[in-house]
Order: structure tokens, then C-alpha cells, then sequence
């Protein structure tokens, strides 16, 4: 049993589309973005396009399964792919503040660039400000989309709490540095000399005043000298966050939301395609990570349950069986004439008993111990009778057979029942989803049994991304 989508999301004719230039992979944390990011640009690559795939995954197993020893902000070229086709894979890794810094110095002479890097307040800002990774992640594929050097990019969206905060945050950026708190903040500076005094001395000392004791005297001056600066540069952030935005909404661009088949993630994708609608951004489809299969899928898990608790009531009778069976025999209960016997006999395997109480008299009786074991004190013969009593004693554990089968078998059916059980909830988000959304195409990805951890493990995702195949990989056997 596996999901079944009203509609089928097909990648290949997507990918092949000379007319896209950017797909976004987007969607909650921990959904296998990244993967899928990786895995289509592999797969276009291969198919003839010019990529390059940019990823804020700041995790080095997608370094690793592309064969680099690392990616940082400038693209590098994924070698041992299938380039028949022409294609080419780059790949590279978003390094937030360096990205800063190249708007910086691409839009500021040197003089300037220089007071704007050194900038305390700045440094704060392009380190880690809410919203700035965001922010330069859509700087990033504008930089990369006016290069003009790929014909497909592939964006693996920011990790964050809400799917929503990639299309959010730069805007929210843009706006508080843009915002009227700032303006009033940079007034005098821009101001300059005695005009700014003068425009102080008319209501802004006041204010500027109380923010001083607030954010400090030092902080508040760094504010104004960046904003300042930044503004006469090259222009306000709301515009260049506009201008990356129109990018996303253009017809070259598709969004693919990625999410796994859990009640957190769907709502968070289905939040998403709402989104997307509201802004007239193109959305391609929904891409499903790890949905759980069954070759025995007719077997639902009411049957496996109950087949198992029959087996284990088998079981338990073969046992309690067993045990009786075990205390009628004759090599567990005392003979009538002693253990001298058993001690002798060569069934007995294992015991420790001394060779003086093994070996018969030369006349041909029995030894010391005589015909009615009646020398029980002897050391040889406590000693051969714990032995015999160690080996011949019966246990509680089942011997190798049957019944370890069927308990094996038991245990089986148990696991399948709570695959079944999976599978059914997955199966009511699913639906809970279509219901919501049946214009929304999806392709469906099996979940596998490890990590992608090489450019094979990112082809058969690929492979499996395009032909919609949820099923479990097939044995090698």
C-alpha cells in the first residue's frame, strides 16, 4: 500500500524546459530538502543543463555525497557525473556574511566599502540579524541569476521553524532597515554640521536622548553611520528585496514545495501552496520524502496481530508439553538402583566425575560404589552426581525447532502490523491534503533505508523523483 496522488508531478519535462531558470525547494525543516535539491540538479545536469546548486544547508554530508571536501560561497563543479549530454554540476554552500560583503564592496568605492565592513553595527547585522540569511539567500540567486553563466539554478531554502519565513523575512528586513525608526535614527546624520544640530535642537534631541540610554551612545552613532552610508551607495534594502522578490514571481522561476508525509509537515506545505497562490509566485508541485511501502500490503495489521498472538498461544502449549514430557523421562528422576548407571552410561556427556568412579573392579563388580550406590558420601560420587544433575536438568529455554520459528514468525507479523499501522496514518494525512488541495501534483519518494551519502544515492533519488516511484528499492539478491 502506498500514498495514492490525485494528480502525478512530472519532473523530466520540468527540468528539461529550457524556459526554467530557477526551481526553489522549499518547505519545513528536516524534510529532505537539501537531498532533493541536489538530486534534481544532478539529474538535469545529466540531461544537459548548465547547474549550479545553491544550499544553506550548513551540514557537510551533501559536500561529501557530491565528492567535495567542502562548499563555501563561491560555486564549484561536481566532478563524476554524466556529461555526454554537455551538461554540468556546480554546487556551493551560502556563506550569509561574505554575501554581504560582496554587495558591499560591488556597489561602494573602496574608502567606503571600508567604513561600512568596519562598522560594528554592521558586522552585528551581516553576522546573524534575524531574517539576514533569508535575505541573502534571494541576494545570492540574484548575483548567480545575472551571471548568466547557468541555465538552471536550484535553491535549497533556508532551515527554519516556518516554511513561510523564506518568502517573510527578507521583506521584514528590508522594511525595519528601511523604516521610519531608522530614518528618524540616520536624519541627523544625513543632516550633517549645523543643519543636523539644528534639526536636533527642534524635538530630535529628545528622542535620540532616551534611545542613547537604551541602546548606548556608541550603538546608536554606529546605526546612523551604516544606515547612512548603505543608503548612498546604492539604495534602500526594500528595493533590492522587491527586486529579487519579481525574480521568484517570474515565468522562468517554479517552486517546489517538499514536505514528508507527517501531519506537521503537510500543514506547513499546505500553508505554503496557499501562499504561493496569494503572491502569483509559480508553483510546480508538492514533492513527498519518505513514504512507507509494504510488499504484503493485502495482509492488513488486525490479521498480522491476531496471527501472531495464535502462534504465540502454540508456542506456549508446545512448551508446557515439552516440560511435562520431560519430567516423565527416565534420565531426569532417580533410578531405583542410584545414577551409578547413567554416570556409566555413554549418553551421559559433559560430567566431571573422577576415572576411579568410571572404571569397574578387576574381579568385575562394580567398584566401591556397589550395586545400590549406597556409597552417596564418596567425593567422586557428589561430585558425579551434580555433574549429571547440571546436564541432565531440564530448562525453561525452548530448544532450537518449531517453536522458535514460530515465535521468529511471531515477532514478524508484529512488525508488519506496525508498518500497516504507519502506512494508514500516512494514508489519512495524505487524503486530509488531497482533500484541501487537488490541483496540487505530487511525486513520491520512497523512504530508504540510510543517508544519500554519494552521487549514486542522489541519481536513484532522481531517478525515482521523475518516475514517481514510492516503492521500496528492490533487492540486489
Amino acid at each position: 500500500m502506498s500514498l495514492e496522488p490525485a494528480r502525478v508531478l512530472d519532473l523530466d519535462p520540468l527540468l528539461d524546459d529550457p524556459d526554467t531558470r530557477i526551481v526553489v525547494c522549499c518547505g519545513s525543516g528536516g524534510v529532505g530538502k537539501t537531498t532533493t535539491a541536489a538530486a534534481l540538479g544532478l539529474r538535469a545536469a545529466e540531461r544537459g543543463r548548465k547547474v549550479v546548486v545553491l544550499t544553506i544547508d550548513p551540514a557537510r554530508r551533501l559536500a561529501q555525497s557530491m565528492g567535495i571536501d567542502s562548499l563555501d560561497n563561491v560555486p564549484r563543479r561536481v566532478k563524476g557525473i554524466d556529461d555526454s549530454a554537455g551538461g554540468a554540476l556546480h554546487a556551493m554552500m551560502l556563506d550569509m556574511k561574505r554575501t554581504f560583503d560582496e554587495i558591499v564592496e560591488a556597489h561602494a568605492d573602496g574608502e567606503r566599502a571600508a567604513v561600512i565592513l568596519n562598522n560594528p553595527f554592521y558586522q552585528s547585522l551581516s553576522a546573524g540579524f534575524a531574517g539576514t540569511q533569508e535575505y541573502m539567500a534571494m541576494e545570492k540567486l540574484g548575483q548567480l541569476r545575472a551571471r548568466d553563466e547557468w541555465d538552471l539554478i536550484v535553491v535549497d531554502t533556508p532551515p527554519s521553524r516556518s516554511a513561510l519565513d523564506f518568502l517573510d523575512a527578507p521583506k521584514r528586513l528590508g522594511s525595519f532597515l528601511d523604516g521610519r525608526l531608522i530614518r528618524l535614527l540616520t536624519a541627523p546624520a544625513k543632516l550633517g554640521g549645523r543643519a543636523g544640530m539644528k534639526f536636533l535642537n527642534v524635538g530630535m534631541s529628545m528622542m535620540t536622548g532616551t534611545l542613547g540610554k537604551l541602546l548606548g551612545g556608541q550603538l546608536l552613532k554606529d546605526v546612523q553611520t551604516f544606515v547612512a552610508a548603505m543608503d548612498t551607495t546604492f539604495g534602500g534594502f526594500r528595493t533590492r528585496a522587491d527586486a529579487t522578490y519579481k525574480l521568484l514571481q517570474a515565468p522562468g522561476t517554479a517552486f517546489l514545495v517538499v514536505a514528508a508525509p507527517e501531519r506537521d509537515a503537510l500543514r506547513e506545505a499546505a500553508y505554503f501552496v496557499e501562499r504561493l497562490a496569494a503572491e502569483d509566485m509559480p508553483f510546480a508541485g508538492l514533492v513527498l520524502n519518505r513514504v512507507h511501502g509494504s510488499g504484503a500490503a493485502h495482509l492488513s495489521a488486525e490479521r498480522a496481530l491476531a496471527a501472531a498472538e495464535n502462534l504465540d498461544a502454540e508456542a506456549t502449549e508446545d512448551l508446557e508439553s515439552t516440560a511435562a514430557e520431560n519430567l516423565d523421562d527416565a534420565r531426569i528422576v532417580d533410578q531405583e538402583g542410584g545414577k551409578a548407571g547413567l554416570r556409566n552410561s555413554p549418553d551421559t556427556y559433559g560430567s566431571s566425575e573422577s576415572p576411579a568412579s568410571e572404571t569397574s573392579a578387576p574381579d568385575g563388580s562394580e567398584g566401591p560404589a556397589g550395586s545400590d550406590g549406597s556409597d552417596e558420601g564418596s567425593p567422586a560420587a557428589t561430585d558425579s552426581t551434580d555433574a549429571t544433575d547440571r546436564t541432565d536438568a531440564p530448562t525453561d529455554t525452548p530448544p532450537h525447532g518449531h517453536r522458535t520459528v514460530e515465535q521468529l514468525t511471531a515477532g514478524l507479523l508484529r512488525l508488519h502490523a506496525e508498518r500497516m499501522q504507519l502506512l494508514s496514518r500516512e494514508q489519512r494525512t495524505r487524503d486530509r491534503f488531497a482533500a484541501l488541495h487537488p490541483e496540487v501534483a505530487v511525486a513520491e519518494v520512497a523512504a530508504l533505508p540510510g543517508d544519500v551519502h554519494d552521487l549514486a544515492g542522489l541519481r536513484d533519488i532522481g531517478d525515482r523523483l521523475a518516475a514517481n516511484r514510492p516503492e521500496l528499492p528492490e533487492s540486489d539478491a
